[in-house]
């Protein structure tokens, strides 16, 4: 199974050389508007590879994509964490009953005690 994996993410290395060298042409990244350069302290325009482009569009869609399941599944964790603790502190009860009884003990021990 191990080597599978390292099969597959080879090939998903493979694949992103492949994209990146079939794409090496420079394209021009423009971050806002021309009509709002003025206003920027910062060049507006930039001249990238466009393999670059493609590759952090697609981290950041996986970014995107990570944050958004965080907080749809936090709700699911707090309830998680809160059943945890439920179920500590009822073991703990359940313990201290048990050793307050004497369940467990020999039956002749707890009827001297």
């Amino acid at each position: 199974m191990r080597y599978l994996k390292y099969l597959f993410l080879a090939a998903v290395g493979i694949g992103l050389i492949v994209v990146a060298l079939a794409n090496r042409g420079l394209v021009m990244i423009q971050i806002v508007p021309s009509e709002f350069s003025p206003f920027l302290p910062i060049p507006n325009s930039y001249t990238v590879p466009l393999f670059l482009v493609i590759l952090g569009s697609v981290l950041a869609g996986l970014l995107i994509g990570f944050v958004w399941e965080y907080f749809r599944e936090y709700k699911h964790r707090a309830d998680a964490a809160r059943h945890r603790r439920e179920k500590s502190r009822l073991e703990r009860e359940v313990k201290g009953l048990r050793d307050k009884t004497g369940e467990g003990k020999d039956d002749v021990l707890a009827l001297l005690d």
